[in-house]
């Protein structure tokens, strides 16, 4: 086995020194291509790629391929929140609640530029299903479960005290409520986080890579055949352990390793809606009940967006198909009105709808409350041929779920047990000083036509290695000019996209390094271009190319955020074949 790398040294300001920019993609074709791996993991999902960083971190030989992009399925299209599952207490999943807590306080520490404190008001209506004697029971449990050791304890709010909060909040009904808190995230750039903290350990990551077909020796599972993407070309990855971590396609590379494999995911579809947060107002985050079905979602402030969501109803589309549809989008703007009538919103206030599908572990269905109430847990899982499975969960256990997955290899593999680094060794960009500070700095980088909006979003996104973004349009001042009115984003960053973030098109950039395709009504369309043009200078795309490349975003962007009339179900000879979905 290889030595694990070494821990990043720090300077005496806390910066981490200038980082090199990952292998070109033909390196790493050729790594797959010549290596055999102590572990293939099939699936760059957050699981998938926090999998891959543990098991580098403890010295294995490691690959990771994707079908599509880096978090491009469930992980990109969250409620994007670090949270305790405080609704989880009300269907009694206190280890859940408990584990989850934990995670929050370190991902608040490793990572804290991705992973950021959000206090949520939590208002009760006269009648409603949790009244204030029960909302202010569960938050003391959710506190002594997070060891008292959140970013602040809650706090019970008047009815004043609520509208002091939450002016703009319906006044009817409301008998007072609490405060607490939370965090959060940018699930995407959290899970490419994970691939270049993988990356840089040293396995060898890949996106845009899908597995065709389980390779075998014995009947043991040894590898597999993968497609590269931009060249069509196969390649086989040898492998002497392989995890399926695919999330919502898990059955699909089961049904590879065995044809008549009994299927251990049910998915969930999860829906959520952004409109312009002046319309509704939210200072906060706020956690509401809807007074559609009595349930849980809320209402969480993006910069110029607030995000309402999410749904939770059984689903029969395609995970590389699932989409909103007209029903999901009312449920919300209904639910969202209820509580903030000033608001009147409409389906033309919608500036973005997505769906993404919950892959729950089949086990964790219990009696007859559906998703709902279906427990969060994970479970790891073995075939018969050695294949090591991981279905459930949620984003803010994904570090534990990894670690899970990875001890089930060394077991496979029957190597020493070593305790994961992940709980102490910040992700990528983690290792920075003060934020008040770096925005600092980063405003002064961006010189006199710079903003507090683009400094904060540099240190956000990037953590310390913003830096590296700068370097770029100190090179080429022209990278330093906006690629969109009101957004803070720089063509430099679809630069750096492709140098240091293994981005291959322009889909990676505009829906999953930025947030640009869920922050327009036109999904980035109208910035395709500009930012289309930087890539091809990048990435040696001709002209031919780069209109494929604007050709294959609008397909992209159509299929993500189209909003459909009704749901289609996928008939078995509707869903893509396996080896084309496997990721």
């Amino acid at each position: 086995m290889r030595r694990p790398p070494a821990a990043p040294t720090f300077g005496s300001a806390g910066m981490s020194s200038r980082i090199s920019p990952p292998p070109s993609r033909a390196r790493r074709t050729q790594g797959l291509a010549d290596s055999t791996f102590d572990l293939l993991v099939i699936g760059g999902g957050v699981t998938g790629a926090a999998t891959a960083r543990d098991a580098a971190l403890r010295g294995m030989r490691v690959a990771l391929v994707e079908k599509d992009d880096f978090g491009s399925g469930t992980s990109s299209r969250s409620s994007r929140l670090i949270h305790g599952g405080l609704r989880y207490l009300e269907h009694g999943h206190l280890h859940l609640v408990f584990e989850a807590s934990r995670e929050r306080r370190l991902l608040l520490r490793l990572a804290p530029h991705l992973v950021r404190p959000l206090g949520f008001v939590w208002p009760v209506y006269q009648g409603a299903r949790v009244p204030r004697w029960k909302l202010a029971a569960g938050l003391t449990l959710y506190d002594g479960l997070a060891l008292f050791r959140n970013v602040r304890a809650h706090e019970r709010l008047s009815r004043p005290q609520v509208l002091a909060h939450e002016p703009r909040l319906r006044a009817e009904g409301l008998q007072g409520g609490a405060r607490y808190f939370d965090a959060a995230t940018d699930d995407a750039r959290l899970t490419l986080a994970n691939v270049l903290g993988a990356s840089e350990a040293g396995a060898v990551v890949m996106n845009h890579a899908a597995v065709r077909a389980l390779c075998f020796d014995g009947g043991r599972v040894c590898g597999a055949t993968v497609v590269d993407g931009p060249t069509g070309s196969e390649l086989s990855v040898f492998a002497r352990a392989v995890v399926n971590a695919t999330g919502p396609w898990s059955d699909e590379i089961r049904r590879l390793d065995r044809n008549d494999a009994a299927p251990v995911v049910r998915g969930s579809k999860g829906v959520h809606i952004a409109v312009r947060r002046e319309r509704i107002g939210n200072r906060e985050a706020l956690t509401l009940l809807s007074p559609v079905d009595g349930r849980v979602y809320f209402v969480i402030p993006a910069g110029p967006l607030a995000i309402v969501g999410t749904t939770e109803t059984a689903t029969r589309a395609h995970p590389d198909e699932v989409r909103a549809t007209q029903a999901d989008v009312q449920y919300l703007l209904d639910s969202a009105n209820a509580f903030f009538p000033g608001a009147r919103l409409a389906r033309e206030d919608v500036v973005s709808a997505w769906a993404g599908i919950r892959p729950l572990a089949a086990s964790a269905y219990q009696g007859r409350g559906g998703a709902n109430s279906a427990s969060r847990e994970h479970v790891v899982s073995r075939s018969h041929s050695g294949v090591i499975g991981i279905s459930g969960g949620k984003l803010t256990t994904f570090r534990v779920m990894a670690a899970d997955v990875v001890d089930a290899v060394e077991r496979e593999l029957r190597l020493g047990h070593r305790r994961p680094a992940t709980a102490k060794l910040p992700l990528p960009g983690g290792d920075l000083g003060p934020l008040a500070v770096e925005r600092s700095a980063a405003l002064e980088a961006l010189g006199s036509g710079g903003t507090l909006a683009q400094a904060d979003h540099l240190v956000g996104a990037y953590g310390s290695r913003w830096r590296e973004v700068a370097e770029l349009w100190r090179e080429r001042p022209e990278l330093s000019r906006p690629v969109d009115g009101e957004l803070p984003y720089l063509a430099a960053e679809a630069v750096h996209a492709a140098r240091f973030e293994l981005a291959q098109t322009l889909g990676d950039v505009l829906v999953r390094r930025t947030k640009l395709a869920f922050q327009t009504a036109d999904h980035g369309a109208a910035a395709a271009l500009a930012i289309g043009e930087a890539l091809a200078r990048e990435l040696g795309w001709s002209g031919e190319q780069l209109e494929a490349q604007l050709r294959d975003y609008s397909r992209e962007a159509e299929r993500i955020f189209h909003v459909d009339a009704a749901e289609e179900p996928a008939s078995a000879n509707q869903r893509p074949p396996a080896q084309r979905a496997a990721s």
